[in-house]
């Protein structure tokens, strides 16, 4: 999975890109799920009930896709170009978007275009824009056209969420820990990135030497691009969510002006410098428990349905020719629990 550094709301297109990243779950499936290229089911009754299969015209291969003066360019011709350049990543997608259909298939779950249509129009409520303004919204902004972000983005979405087929709970805790996150104190810091613990080593100790040249290593030395070019400056921490756990929790326990120490998360190196904390808002609980209850919903579909498309992952056999990996099923042992993928370095929604 890639990694990802989302920042708080701060405007009207920071809200747009929030709901991009968790409400659509762009994050969580973007190595799986940007389906670039769909070749439809033989039967028409697939065709009509999946919202995913493919429109507009496709050259056939005996068919000339282009002429250039009296030179004709052949389908095979375009395909091997194609292969060539994004070949391992669009196979990658058609495995994972197959390992969606077959789970579909076994569990005799559906997901129709009108319930592909409704949940982007509900989606687009949320903005108060009409669903062709939000259409180009996203294609202007993230590249995908609206066919794309149907088959691509929603449809495996509510497959998914079908496929785990158990309701979200919401537990008093759950809304507290919301309520905390949202209008409670946050931890302003700057972030260094290392990619091994050696460097991360080094650099710490010319931190402490010259903390106050902080800002001055991270440019220099970090390898997170977004908060590098900013000198390691991160949307402020919250205490429940966003960031990874062990960088929230450090970050909690710092006072301004200081260093933490090194912290791993999964095979990255972080170092964080406190610059205070944020002012709490006050609100009372009752006022905003609707909103924080539909925070709270949206974000545990996208654990449960990231969950479902795992364990698809490690029931399936896969093997990719075109890069000559295969991975098989995981068998689990009795009484013992399969080590989980690793923690995506994500800082802050």
């Amino acid at each position: 999975m890639q990694e990802t550094t989302s920042f708080n709301k701060g405007s009207k297109r920071g809200n747009r890109g929030a709901i991009l990243v968790s409400g659509t779950l762009i994050a969580i499936l973007a190595a799986g799920f940007g389906m670039q290229v769909w070749r439809a089911r033989n039967s028409k009754a697939a065709e009509q009930n999946n919202p995913t299969a493919a429109t507009g015209q496709v050259s056939t291969p005996d068919k000339p896709v282009a002429r250039v003066n009296t030179q004709s360019i052949s389908y095979q011709e375009l395909a091997r170009e194609c292969v060539e350049r994004h070949g391992r990543e669009v196979l990658e997608n058609v495995i994972n978007r197959t390992l969606i259909q077959q789970a579909c298939a076994d569990a005799g779950v559906a997901v129709s275009v009108d319930e592909v249509n409704r949940k982007i129009v509900e989606i687009s409520k949320k903005f108060g824009l009409p669903v062709d303004q939000w259409e180009k919204m996203l294609l202007a902004e993230r590249g995908l056209s609206p066919i794309q972000y149907r088959r691509d983005v929603i449809w495996p979405m509510l497959a998914l969420e079908k496929l785990a087929g158990k309701e979200v709970q919401i537990t008093q805790q759950m809304m507290r820990e919301a309520y905390v996150d949202n209008y409670g104190p946050r931890v302003k810091a700057r972030m260094m990135v290392l990619d091994n613990l050696r460097r991360a080593q080094e650099y710490y100790e010319k931190i402490r030497q010259a903390p106050g040249e902080f800002e001055n290593f991270v440019r220099d030395y970090s390898t997170e691009p977004n908060s590098r070019a900013l000198g390691g400056t991160v949307p402020p921490i919250r205490q429940f969510s966003g960031a990874h756990e062990e960088l929230r929790k450090a970050a909690f326990k710092m006072q301004d002006g200081e260093i933490s120490g090194i912290i791993q998360v999964d095979h990255q190196y972080v170092i964080l410098k406190c610059e205070g904390r944020t002012e709490p808002i006050e609100h009372d609980l009752e006022d905003v428990k609707i909103q924080l209850d539909q925070e709270l919903r949206e974000r545990e579909v996208q654990k449960m349905v990231a969950s479902t498309f795992d364990d698809l992952k490690k029931r399936s056999r896969i093997d990719n020719h075109l890069t000559g990996e295969s991975k098989a099923p995981v068998k689990q042992a009795s009484g013992t629990v399969t080590p989980g993928t690793g923690v995506q370095t994500a800082i802050v929604q």
